[in-house]
């Protein structure tokens, strides 16, 4: 038995989704359509209401593993998951909701309060996951309980005529489930530790069904995007670069680098070469930025087809 000798609490941290990383950055960089600014806003703040659950879920002191934002595959259907918790004995999957303001519940659909405009159904997404969970538990070997809770995380969200044998907990439930969490009877083992590694390797960076907005190169509007308050700079001459907005100051290698990473987010399998990245960012020289692929990146190729990767 593998005893931890120290509290890990988040055992897969969560990063911003691929969607999300792409929407943003092409909002600074061209119009977006509608539909896709809308969903830029809703991805935005599940975001912020899943960061908000990490922080609490980072205090817990009992002996867990906890899974943050896993994607994952089971018989060519794709799952999402918020939040999962391995403890001795049971898996816990958290469906993570941050909407705010008035909502009701009726025939086992939820609504906002004052509208008939039916949205979808947090509790149809967790059982889903554990549908899907289950199989894909049993393949790896491991025939533990599943037992988790869509979590309601606004302080300002209210749901009407919630249904008490639900697996709903509510924003002011949040320090008695966080609690309940602590007291859980909990001692992993290497065993746990095997299942919570394979579900890490089976995360998928990608999820097949987003579907982008059109955009192309030529059309996007060149120069680097602000670290702090996301606002395009075209910056001035000199070493450092300075948000006009904001004041935040960053150094071009920095900066460079972050192009670049953008670059390979929008347009995967591009060909990273100096003069793209200096058209890109728009910044220093093509000798600095020579300078700053080379240190960071391989030269592959020779001459006029020199390339970094």
């Amino acid at each position: 038995m593998m005893e931890r000798k120290w509290h890990m609490p988040h055992y897969k941290s969560r990063v911003r989704s691929k969607e999300l990383r792409v929407l943003s950055s092409l909002n600074v960089r061209m119009e977006l359509p509608f539909k896709d600014k809308q969903r830029l806003a809703y991805l935005e703040k599940g975001y912020q209401g899943e960061v908000f659950f990490d922080q609490l879920t980072s205090e817990l002191k009992n002996d867990l593993y906890i899974l943050n934002d896993l994607s994952l595959e089971q018989n060519k259907s794709f799952f999402q998951i918020d939040t999962l918790i391995i403890s001795q004995h049971t898996i816990y999957p958290y469906e993570i909701k941050n909407y705010e303001g008035d909502y009701r519940y009726e025939s086992g659909n939820f609504y906002p309060k004052s509208s008939k405009d039916e949205i979808s159904n947090p509790l149809h997404q967790l059982e889903r996951s554990k549908l899907l969970l289950r199989p894909l538990l049993k393949d790896l070997g491991f025939y533990l309980p599943i037992e988790g809770d869509v979590t309601f995380v606004h302080p300002n969200f209210t749901l009407y005529q919630a249904p008490l044998k639900e697996p709903i907990i509510h924003p002011t439930q949040l320090n008695s489930l966080m609690k309940k969490l602590n007291e859980i009877p909990s001692k992993l083992t290497n065993r746990h530790k095997i299942l919570a590694d394979q579900l890490i390797s089976l995360h998928q960076t990608d999820n097949p069904f987003t579907r982008y907005p059109a955009y192309n190169f030529g059309h996007l509007k060149k120069g680097v995007i602000c670290g702090n308050c996301h606002l395009l700079i075209i910056p001035d001459e000199g070493k450092m670069i300075v948000c006009s907005k904001c004041g935040h100051i960053e150094t071009i290698d920095s900066a460079v680098l972050r192009c670049v990473e953008e670059l390979v987010l929008l347009f995967p399998g591009i060909k990273i070469t100096t003069n793209l990245v200096f058209e890109w960012c728009g910044v220093g020289s093509k000798k600095q930025i020579r300078r700053i692929l080379k240190q960071n990146y391989t030269l592959m190729g020779f001459g006029q087809w020199t390339y970094y990767e």
